[in-house]
């Protein structure tokens, strides 16, 4: 009797340690196994992000620094409006004018576009806008040939606002014996740059 006795509590003892301590260990290593396996998909799709980086780097490597150089002109990834207003006087400079009252303002549509982007989401819009204006004093000979080099600079730039005055003067013309009217120009530009 007393094996009888010493057999059930053994049973109900192991029975006892199966359920209470047995099971739930199992079913943490089967928690922990699922979280290991994701951890693995993860190292993977990190180890396959880094091959991909390498190989994006190995071809940013090949191109030409100054054609790099170029595309960062074009289109560049912050603002720098002392420098784009400095190459802008540069090109002024070069037909014998100066930038004058120059106003730098931030993307113009961005307040009235507020309510709308608050309204449906938020913009996707890769790239933001800067509008510079300012006056030059010249021929309309000397302005044409300004805005010419404008338009082949590498920046991008749009001609947004463009006002014309006489500036009351003359100016001899670059062969020395006509004179040519002098205008006061008053120019607004928009150029961009990347988010």
């Amino acid at each position: 009797m007393v094996r009888v006795i010493i057999s059930a509590v053994a049973l109900i003892l192991s029975g006892a340690i199966f359920f209470f301590y047995t099971q739930p260990t199992y079913d943490n290593t089967q928690v922990i196994r699922a979280q290991i396996s994701e951890y693995d998909t993860a190292l993977e799709k990190a180890a396959q992000l880094q091959q991909l980086k390498q190989q994006l780097i190995s071809k940013y490597n090949v191109f030409n620094p100054q054609d790099l150089d170029r595309i960062q002109k074009m289109l560049p990834d912050h603002v720098d409006n002392i420098r784009l207003i400095l190459d802008m006087d540069g090109m002024a400079s070069t037909y014998g004018m100066t930038l004058s009252n120059v106003d730098v303002s931030g993307n113009a549509t961005k307040g009235q576009n507020q309510q709308t982007v608050a309204t449906i989401g938020s913009s996707n819009q890769k790239y933001d806008m800067l509008t510079i204006k300012f006056d030059v004093d010249s021929t309309y000979q000397d302005f044409q040939k300004f805005l010419g080099d404008l338009q082949a600079s590498l920046r991008i730039v749009d001609l947004v606002s463009l006002s014309i005055q006489p500036a009351g003067g003359n100016r001899v013309s670059q062969d020395g014996v006509t004179p040519e009217s002098v205008y006061h120009f008053g120019i607004g530009l928009r150029t961009y740059w990347l988010k």
